[in-house]
């Protein structure tokens, strides 16, 4: 079992950065399975950003470039660093992952990008 916990949402100007922690309550090194979801207000859960096997990486289309996920296993911490943000990101993020073929969720942490 593990417990995740997001933090670092807030608001932000238009083309401003956020970094979203992940903060998970065992060893990460043997997950591979693990990214961030988001879910915008009348929308259904999208993934945004994760890690697969090999531990590469894989984003939605719209946060190509915008968006990087990144790890430290030693820390137990994945993050979510997001630059260029717009008003369509606007959305409770989601950290999650996915050990022995079951699904965990964090409790999402809301992100805002209004002027």
């Amino acid at each position: 079992q593990v417990q995740l916990v997001e933090s670092g949402g807030g608001l932000v100007q238009p083309g401003g950065s956020l970094r979203l922690s992940c903060a998970a309550s065992r060893s990460i090194f043997s997950i591979d399975n693990m990214g961030w979801y988001r879910q915008a207000p009348g929308k259904e859960r999208e993934l945004v950003a994760r890690f697969t096997s090999s531990h590469r990486t894989m984003y939605e289309d719209s946060v190509k470039g915008r968006f990087t996920i990144s790890r430290d296993n030693a820390k137990n911490m994945v993050y979510l660093q997001m630059d260029s943000l717009k008003p369509e990101d606007t959305a409770v993020y989601y950290c999650y992952a996915i050990s022995r073929a079951i699904s965990y969720w964090g409790r999402g942490t809301q992100v805002t990008v209004s002027s």
